[in-house]
């Protein structure tokens, strides 16, 4: 049987669940007066050029098909539209529309957290930080 989590540990779990939740509400409070879920505002910021459906899936952590309805509702927004990849027919890329694009700038704008949470480190302690969660993702 594992050993309990000493404090630090306790500590170190507690910031993680404080980091995600402000960056939520960040997301939550730059979505809202554009009628789109956080992952809805998400998935608009990860449409930075044309993209295909799975890369937008891979920047959200997320199954392609539940993407799907999330697309759906942005392009039923206006914000993105969908078009054949010229490549290969069967996939299908995304990309903003003007307006999408003009919604992006103002979210972005609204998350100041959620843009980029990792702003206080230095180049070096972001990637000491990557090596250490790469680890914990190993064990």
């Amino acid at each position: 049987m594992p050993n309990p989590p000493d404090e630090v540990s306790k500590e170190v779990l507690g910031l993680f669940a404080a980091i995600n939740r402000r960056y939520l509400q960040d997301c939550e409070a730059a979505a809202t007066p554009h009628n789109l879920t956080p992952l809805q505002a998400k998935a608009l910021l990860a449409i930075e050029d044309p993209v295909p459906m799975r890369r937008i899936a891979e920047r959200l952590h997320a199954e392609p098909s539940n993407v799907t309805a999330i697309i759906d509702r942005l392009e039923s927004s206006g914000l993105v539209e969908r078009s054949p990849d010229p490549a290969d027919r069967r996939v299908k890329r995304v990309a903003a529309t003007t307006a999408g694009r003009s919604v992006a700038a103002d979210l972005r704008a609204r998350m100041p957290f959620a843009a980029d949470p990792l702003a206080p480190l230095t180049a070096q302690q972001r990637e000491n930080l990557r090596e250490l969660l790469q680890l914990i993702l190993e064990a």
